[in-house]
């Protein structure tokens, strides 16, 4: 009898946990069914350059360090600290350059964009290269990262020692929509040249390589930031007594400089002398050149908070850890330098940043 009296017991029990696990499941579906789905994060396009280029390395890292999945992103200062922020995807772009991009900000494909400061400058106030366009009222900077330099490299059997010997030569001059094409353009009237002078191709500097290569071209203009990786490829084709491979081609890079550049800086003043140093690319010696400044722009509609963060996040250590370590270039872009050659309005999210580190009052 007792044997009996347990085993009702113990079945009453178990009935009771399996209709306490029931309920609690039940519980748990309703509420499940109820809870709102998680939120996609924000995606903002980030529009760099080509892939021979500097823009698409350094935008790719910008990107990947300022994307923010998991509710918190990194704070400035000693780079401890973290702001919490919602979900955050930024995506790099590939692009034709500078011009392309803050075309592609005008028309609201890209939220953010790299471009150089004298390209950021025309096309908000509608003169230089978009003379007669309608001013571009979206762009907003956030910081100068670094300085980039217009690269003229050539064949060295060519004979190019200089811009006036360009004169009948087969020359790239990058692609339309790229920031070194306005660049080169205004060299060229600086030299009293025009492209009628020479045979005027316009490709992309790892295309015009592979054409100086095959003996198809015998320079070409890129704006960069010094080293650019294809260039330093491009020079350790070169065999430890200095001569070419078989079947590869050394380069040359060809001195920007003079009374002509004198009037180019008089006259355009967001240009600036630059000197490439000697063993940036192998066999190369110091070659002046000119340089402009390279930026991150966005669209002035972009809410303040999230470029305040953005901004902040930009210039935290670990930011500027991952830059240092992911590109040559990324070692010189410094908080320090940050409003260097600005031209354009800040956006507030960003001004609000540089005005608590006082650097600007």
């Amino acid at each position: 009898m007792r044997g009996l009296v347990r085993f009702w017991w113990g079945s009453l029990a178990l009935m009771a946990f399996v209709a306490l696990v029931l309920l609690a499941s039940a519980g748990v579906t309703a509420a499940s069914a109820h809870a709102p789905a998680p939120a996609e994060p924000q995606v903002l396009r980030l529009a760099t350059g080509g892939v021979g280029g500097t823009y698409h390395p350094i935008g790719a890292l910008i990107a990947d360090a300022l994307t923010v999945l998991g509710g918190s992103a990194p704070g400035g200062g000693g780079g401890a600290s973290r702001i919490r922020t919602s979900d955050l995807l930024i995506v790099s772009q590939t692009s034709n350059g500078s011009v392309a991009n803050v075309e592609a900000m005008q028309r609201g494909q890209v939220e953010m964009a790299l471009a150089q400061s004298n390209i950021a400058e025309w096309a908000y106030r509608g003169t230089g290269r978009f003379q007669g366009a309608a001013p571009a009222a979206s762009l907003r900077a956030v910081a100068t990262l670094y300085r980039e330099s217009l690269h003229l490299v050539a064949r060295p059997a060519a004979g190019i020692r200089s811009v006036a010997d360009l004169g009948g030569q087969r020359v790239s001059l990058d692609e339309p929509g790229s920031g070194t094409l306005g660049d080169v353009r205004e060299l060229l009237t600086a030299y009293g040249l025009s492209e009628r002078d020479f045979k005027p191709e316009f490709v992309k500097p790892d295309f015009a390589l592979a054409r100086m290569r095959d003996g198809m071209l015998d320079a070409f203009f890129i704006v960069a930031g010094a080293p650019m990786a294809i260039l330093q490829e491009a020079g350790q084709d070169i065999d430890q007594k200095g001569g070419p491979k078989a079947g590869r081609q050394p380069i040359a890079l060809v001195p920007i400089d003079g009374p002509e550049v004198d009037g180019l800086l008089g006259r355009l003043p967001f240009y600036s002398r630059m000197v490439i140093p000697a063993g940036t690319y192998p066999g190369v010696p110091d070659t002046p050149t000119i340089a402009v400044g390279a930026q991150l722009l966005v669209r002035a509609d972009l809410d303040d908070a999230l470029v305040y963060r953005l901004t902040r996040a930009l210039w935290s250590d670990r930011t500027l850890g991952i830059l240092a370590k992911g590109h040559p270039k990324g070692a010189q872009i410094r908080p320090e330098r940050a409003l260097d050659g600005i031209s354009i309005p800040l956006h507030p999210g960003a001004e609000r940043f540089y005005r608590e580190q006082g650097l600007i009052r």
